[in-house]
């Protein structure tokens, strides 16, 4: 039977997992804080010392846990955990621990991702690449095979979120480790949805394009300006409304996609000669 009655609440009784969530300006705060606003119970990834090391800094935690909570509604709760993805290991263990303290989770939202460290052809170093692959790609694909192996099929349709970063779309100067990383994320997507369609669980990749998360200054605005139709640049609650949209029922039919949501930036720049 067809319902086009929304729900106030499509994510109510749904336990939701995001990683990279330690920033207010982030793009993974907003994403809990639009899952909590629809319902759903929160569980939320952090690893600080990667902010610390980053131009701006580390947030106050205790503040991004209780602006979460804010949104919670009634009965739904909020988990958080820390965890360094660099570590092989660390993906099995914050899914063992999750699953132990808060039971079947409904939906993966792998958010996280490493910063900096990187460079062009001829000033890459192994260890720039393997970090990139380590934190970016193979912590994601760890963390969605737990995810499965946990899901109950019978219970709920499961969703797993990757994130990349347009690179398919235009270049990334100065960014080969990264746009690798996340290239290798979008380009699985189709495989792993497939076999994971038996299990009743749907695979997607997001663009966010770009979003200002705290890097963007007066000078870089009025150089890019004109590639923005709308006038203005991303803000951290556009590509959530999409992320959380994407892990209610309304979006069951669709899995094995990469979709961007960018506001219509046309990517043009002048080559220097």
């Amino acid at each position: 039977m067809t319902h086009f009655i929304r729900e106030q609440y499509p994510l109510k009784g749904n336990k939701v997992f995001i990683t990279g969530v330690s920033r207010r300006r982030g793009i993974g705060y907003a994403i809990a804080c639009q899952a909590a606003a629809w319902g759903a119970s929160v569980i939320i990834h952090h690893y600080q010392p990667h902010d610390k090391e980053q131009p701006w800094g580390a947030d106050d935690l205790n503040q991004v846990l209780e602006g979460i909570e804010a949104k919670l509604i009634k009965d739904a709760f909020l988990y958080d955990i820390s965890g360094d993805f660099s570590d092989p290991g660390e993906p099995k263990r914050v899914m063992d621990e999750i699953t132990r303290n808060c039971g079947h989770i409904d939906a993966l939202v792998c958010n996280h991702a490493l910063s900096g460290s990187d460079g062009a052809i001829g000033e890459l170093t192994p260890d720039m690449l393997d970090k990139h692959w380590a934190v970016n790609t193979r912590s994601s694909l760890l963390l969605s095979q737990y995810f499965a192996s946990q899901h109950d099929p019978e219970a709920s349709r499961g969703r797993i979120i990757f994130m990349t970063s347009g690179q398919r779309l235009g270049p990334m100067p100065g960014e080969v480790a990264y746009a690798a990383s996340k290239g290798a994320l979008a380009d699985i997507t189709m495989t792993i949805s497939d076999q994971l369609a038996d299990q009743n669980i749907t695979v997607n990749t997001v663009n966010p394009g770009p979003v200002d998360t705290g890097y963007l200054t007066k000078d870089m605005w009025e150089m890019i300006q004109p590639m923005f139709p709308f006038g203005r640049y991303g803000r951290p609650e556009d590509p959530a409304r999409l992320i959380v949209w994407l892990l209610t029922p309304e979006a069951s039919w669709i899995t094995g996609q990469i979709i961007n949501t960018e506001g219509g930036f046309g990517r043009w720049r002048p080559r220097s000669r």
